[in-house]
């Protein structure tokens, strides 16, 4: 997209003759000489290059996304850590029974909580969520450990279903976080892979930790180590500012009727219905494979139970390496890659019921750790696409629900199947479990995709601007549609003061400088926007903007900016006030907007 001024056509012939460097052409220019070079659309071979690379570039620039993604490397570290921990404490008073009823303990009520905790996340800022449910952790973990030192199993138990139980917000507000600090949709997706590989190495991590600490300090120190570590989590989203996604901050809704929208939004989607299958059939295999590893080790290749750690770590290493797969989902559609993964996860447990050795057994656990990664990305990646904005909290709460009683369920499947038919019966049933919950979702794999997605990173942007922060939802939905993308390079012009006004302009990332004749008026960054008042007065634009930093904009057409503050009225009366007040003072606006 080139922003041009209305210019007699010898003139406009003249500002596109090729400079120096073959191939490039003469930017146009404002009255005072400043380039007016704003790139939208991406089409030649270097910019799809780009495309690719740049969302992860972009991932370090982003202070709110280095905190959240930051937030979750200590989580990771934490949740395993201690569920190690306790499940080694858990085995050390009572044995393997014991230890299962704990696991089980910590998982039922996590499965129930979940959708309850992710009814506010719509409603108040997810960061209130995140950083509280961080805080609840740490405070649990804390009281694990002091139930620990006093020699209180019982406590310990009940402290440690707190800290479980808390787990449960951190998913939920984070996917509806990631979305609202991401600049473009390949951002959100590059942010999404970037969580997965922090929770691939954060598995194998957390092994050693849990390990260093019970050998060096004793298991207290595990619960202790992570309270702090989740303090520090907390401490580094708290200061996150962050507005909610639904579209008015009222009273959050009773608990059943948020759960209630959930559940039949997802009935009514095949699309959602699906996802939400397969990403409890992942949970159950994920909380099979604990069990598996022992039986693999010790029934299937009759090594020694240390080798079911050996097994742990090839599936961890696959998760890891599946991180150069994940990268390539930055910009692409999803269905297939959801297909793939679950076809190559199911069927590499499959095989390993086959007792293939030692070799084919590890190299099919890596395919197994890096299938399940790939399924687990794409598939979060894709609901955030298509879940509407103002549900997506208690979506994802759904899911977090269900993803803890899959692990629950997977960790009282093995023992039954192993029960009825042995340790390859175990293999195959919990290889059965993807292909079944496909079947349940009602849809096919490779139907994923069709459909216009929700454009939920321009939702997120539009709703942190005063001026559309009281549009209702549907709305919203529709102006992000409208929404085009375009980067503007440092020291170019976005806006000439005189020109004709053509559109309003959602800062996404970097600074802007908003000045007239020569004084700057204003800094502009992320959050805010630019020529509303020449739309809304129809009027030539009274400043020009200019890129202090190369940024990223969305472009809302002239059309559908007027159509949307003119049919609400709580819109079109912030928005008045705005442009009469600007007007009559000439200072620099309030509540975010830019005089342009």
């Amino acid at each position: 997209m080139h922003i041009t001024s209305k210019l007699p056509g010898a003139a406009r012939r003249a500002m596109r003759a090729p400079l120096a460097l073959p191939g490039r052409r003469r930017p146009p220019r404002c009255a005072d000489g400043r380039h007016r070079d704003v790139r939208g659309g991406l089409d030649d071979r270097d910019a799809q290059i780009t495309r690719r690379r740049g969302p992860f570039r972009s991932l370090a620039g982003n202070t709110a996304l280095v905190r959240v993604v930051g937030g979750y490397v200590l989580f990771t570290l934490t949740q395993y850590s201690v569920w190690v921990a306790m499940l080694v404490y858990a085995y050390r008073q009572g044995g393997a029974a014991v230890a299962g009823l704990v696991a089980v303990a910590q998982l039922v009520p996590a499965a129930v909580l979940a959708p309850v905790a992710a009814a506010v996340a719509d409603r108040r800022s997810p960061v209130f969520l995140l950083a509280g449910g961080y805080l609840v952790q740490a405070a649990g973990m804390a009281a694990t450990a002091g139930a620990v030192i006093a020699g209180v199993p019982l406590a310990a138990y009940a402290a440690a279903m707190v800290a479980s139980a808390a787990v449960t917000a951190t998913r939920p507000a984070q996917s509806t976080l990631i979305p609202s600090v991401s600049v473009t949709p390949d951002q959100l997706t590059a942010a999404n892979v970037a969580v997965s590989w922090v929770e691939a190495a954060g598995i194998a991590a957390a092994g050693l930790l849990a390990g260093a600490l019970i050998a060096v300090t004793g298991l207290a120190s595990v619960f202790a180590v992570c309270a702090g570590l989740g303090l520090a989590a907390a401490l580094l989203t708290a200061p996150l500012r962050v507005p909610p996604l639904a579209s008015s901050p009222g009273p959050v809704p009773a608990v059943l009727a948020g759960l209630g929208a959930s559940i039949a939004l997802t009935a009514r989607q095949p699309r959602l219905r699906l996802m939400l299958a397969l990403l409890t059939a992942e949970a159950v295999v994920v909380g099979a494979l604990d069990l598996l590893f022992v039986i693999l080790a010790v029934s299937v290749l009759h090594r020694s139970q240390a080798w079911a750690g050996y097994l742990n770590c090839a599936y961890g290493a696959g998760a890891v390496l599946a991180a150069a797969v994940t990268a390539a989902l930055v910009g692409r559609r999803l269905g297939r890659p959801i297909l793939a993964a679950a076809l190559l996860l199911s069927g590499a447990l499959a095989v390993l019921a086959s007792g293939p050795g030692l070799a084919a057994t590890v190299a099919l656990l890596i395919v197994a750790g890096a299938s399940r990664a790939l399924l687990d990305v794409a598939s979060r990646t894709l609901m955030q696409r298509s879940v509407p904005a103002q549900l997506l909290g208690r979506i994802f709460g759904l899911c977090e629900g269900l993803t803890m009683a899959g692990l629950a369920a997977g960790a009282l499947l093995v023992p039954a199947l192993v029960h009825l038919g042995g340790s390859r019966l175990a293999l195959l049933g919990v290889a059965a479990v993807p292909p079944l919950a496909a079947a349940i979702g009602g849809r096919g794999l490779s139907g994923l995709d069709p459909g216009t997605p929700v454009p939920v990173v321009q939702i997120a942007l539009l709703r942190s601007l005063p001026l559309f922060a009281d549009l209702p939802a549907p709305a919203l939905e529709g102006l992000a549609g409208a929404l085009t993308p375009a980067v503007v390079p440092a020291g170019t012009a976005l806006i000439c003061k005189g020109d004709p006004a053509d559109a309003y302009y959602a800062i996404a990332a970097g600074e802007l400088d908003a000045s007239q004749d020569g004084h700057l008026l204003r800094r502009c960054g992320r959050g805010e926007g630019v020529g509303e008042i020449a739309l809304l007065r129809a009027i030539p634009h009274t400043a020009t903007v200019v890129a202090r930093t190369a940024a990223t904009v969305y472009k809302l057409d002239r059309e559908p900016f007027l159509t949307a503050v003119r049919a609400h009225a709580p819109t079109q009366r912030h928005a008045d006030r705005i442009a009469g007040t600007r007007l009559a003072t000439g200072d620099a606006p309030v509540d975010g907007q830019t005089a342009a």
